[in-house]
């Protein structure tokens, strides 16, 4: 064996010890869900072959050719048994692409199929895109809606402005794609997701309407929109279901994350909520719900955030960062919420249909001032008095 054959062979151990390594949950958390010590999957998770030019005589010392800079923001579903995401993988070259990773389990032994994912091109082809929610609609197709991105030709002189639309496409295996035009809207669109049944016929999308690429600007908050063909989506009417709120854990922005899970009792939605602090944007994830009959009925919103980064998942590209657009409900009620921090690696948390209920409907909702906070806390402090 040579010695360029041994540095391979350590090199594919390595990387074999790391999509092997056990998970293990974190003691102590809050109750609502477990976290786990690991990253599922980071940069580091993507094939060699992805990275590496195995021929000594071209790449003599074993340096990466193609280096991956980030995994983050990936899209879930079950699929033939299979715990599979679809993850946004960030090469050095600030390109995004998706790619399919698959677990037994869930939480550990996360394996990339054997390419990146190949999404055919709208009419318009996009420089970037990114963040893929993943729907099951009744009408038997797999939708991803992903955002778009381009420069915006408005500004010619500005190399950082740029335009965000929701893309479409469609597949029956997750291999195939069909592309369908982008959403059409009267404003600029990111975070939009797919509901995962017909409403009144129609196919129904969270939207996130804001003025530019960064602010929201006149954005409310989280939107509702009908569409009449998904081939060609065209939103007429577009109404907020659950606003933004002055000196709250969402008040710069909010979206949807993952399409929402249907219980007996209403719709679960796992959100993203954004503020401003002094050392940036700060997002975190909260929980509300809605009315089965109606999923744009708001039936409950416990106040402040359900989800935030802690320890490592400060630290990365874009700090003090979470972000989730998927999920999975398991036939048994567990539940496997994958999300990613700063904006780099992904996590995976563990709850129940049963606790993420308890915890949206038993937790006070907020009440938007200090005197407001203090008074459920007391609140609470007498009732525990009396269980004494």
């Amino acid at each position: 064996m040579t010695e360029f054959e041994k540095r391979v062979q350590a090199l594919r151990q390595h990387h074999e010890e790391l999509l092997t390594r056990k998970n293990e949950p974190v003691e102590w958390g809050n109750g609502i869900y477990e976290k786990y010590k690991y990253p599922i999957v980071t940069a580091e998770h993507t094939p060699l072959e992805w990275r590496y030019d195995f021929n000594e005589k071209d790449n003599p010392y074993l340096m990466q050719r193609i280096m991956m800079n980030a995994a983050l923001n990936s899209g879930a579903i079950k699929w033939n048994g299979k715990y599979v995401i679809i993850v946004r993988v960030e090469g050095a070259d600030r390109k995004s692409f998706f790619a399919v990773a698959e677990s037994p389990n869930g939480i550990d032994n996360f394996r990339f199929w054997e390419e990146p994912v190949t999404m055919p091109d709208d009419v318009i082809p996009a420089t970037n895109i990114y963040d893929m929610r993943i729907t099951q609609h009744e009408d038997g197709w797999i939708y991803g809606v992903f955002c778009a991105e381009r420069h915006d030709d408005n500004c010619p002189g500005d190399l950082s402005a740029a335009t965000a639309t929701a893309a479409i496409a469609r597949t029956k295996d997750l291999k195939n794609w069909e592309r369908l035009p982008d959403l059409k809207s009267k404003s600029q669109q990111r975070n939009v997701v797919l509901h995962p049944e017909f409403v009144d016929g129609k196919y129904a999308f969270y939207t996130r309407p804001q003025d530019g690429f960064i602010d929201t600007g006149s954005g409310g908050g989280i939107g509702w929109a009908l569409v009449d063909d998904i081939t060609n989506a065209v939103v007429t009417e577009e109404k907020i279901i659950n606003a933004r709120h002055y000196h709250t854990i969402m008040e710069v922005k909010n979206g949807e994350g993952p399409h929402p899970i249907k219980t007996d009792r209403g719709w679960l939605h796992l959100a993203h909520g954004v503020r401003g602090c002094a050392s940036g944007l700060r997002y975190v994830l909260y929980m509300y719900m809605t009315a089965l009959d109606d999923p744009t009925r708001v039936i409950a919103q416990p106040g402040g955030y359900f989800l935030v980064p802690e320890g490592i998942e400060y630290i990365g590209d874009v700090m003090n960062v979470v972000f989730a657009n998927g999920w999975i409900a398991d036939e048994d009620g567990k539940v496997f919420i994958y999300y990613a921090s700063s904006d780099t690696r992904m996590h995976v948390a563990t709850s129940t249909i049963d606790r993420l209920i308890d915890y949206c409907m038993n937790t006070p909702e907020d009440g938007f001032t200090t005197s407001a906070s203090v008074e459920t806390i007391k609140k609470l402090v007498r009732k525990n008095k009396i269980q004494k």
